[in-house]
């Protein structure tokens, strides 16, 4: 028998007062966190899983794992799949996105205003049908995901953390040699300041399977 161990924490506001696991809690307004604790999981079907953690924290090996495993068809789109088909002219000016040299990451407007029609895009999709994984990197923490969630306005998310320690993240940068050295040490702990999930995962402690288990076990 192989044993697995889950390094993952079930985080959401507070719930309705009361002894824990009496009863199902009405639902939550869309697009928050959706669980409260002692209640049993909405059964609203989810729409969206927003994947958040920082450069090299292992979300995209997560989010592969989730849809294999996973019943239903999802597909999963990611902040650097936008980022990859910018035009050269936003990826060298400040109106675009740049990286410094110690991996830092600067965005201006009119990235700000792509990015907003990508992910009204995404809503879009979900709306229609499609079931999909967000690989995010929230670089303003707490105001990243409250207009993430404006802009998912209406739909089942649910919301999971990457966490990373900044050791094992720049580790595996190095090991990678396709990210400017520095962005994972420093986006390991600030993506998630003011963030509220449904739930975390440690993939420093845990592999990519158990951590895409810990989240699929909260996918309706």
């Amino acid at each position: 028998m192989v044993e697995f161990r889950f390094n993952v924490w079930v985080r959401a506001a507070d719930g309705p007062k009361g002894p824990p696991g009496r009863g199902r809690v009405p639902r939550p307004v869309p697009g928050g966190p959706r669980h409260h604790p002692g209640s049993e999981i909405s059964d609203v079907n989810t729409q969206v899983i927003v994947l958040n953690g920082g450069s090299s924290s292992g979300k995209t090996g997560i989010s592969r794992c989730l849809q294999a495993i996973l019943p239903t068809p999802w597909i999963t789109l990611g902040v650097d799949d936008l980022v990859a088909r910018l035009p050269p002219s936003l990826t060298a000016s400040g109106s675009g996105i740049a990286i410094g040299e110690r991996g830092e990451v600067e965005v201006g407007a009119e990235f700000r205003r792509i990015e907003s029609a990508w992910t009204a895009g995404i809503a879009a999709m979900a709306r229609a049908g499609a079931r999909v994984i967000i690989d995010d990197v929230f670089l303003g923490g707490g105001a990243s995901q409250e207009r993430t969630r404006g802009r998912l306005a209406g739909l089942e998310v649910l919301w999971a953390g990457v966490r990373c320690e900044a050791e094992t993240a720049a580790a595996r940068e190095l090991a990678r040699g396709d990210r400017v050295v520095g962005m994972a040490a420093a986006q390991a702990d600030s993506v998630h300041e003011g963030v509220v999930y449904d739930v975390e995962v440690d993939s420093a402690k845990s592999e990519a399977l158990d951590c895409a288990r810990a989240i699929a076990a909260l996918v309706n």
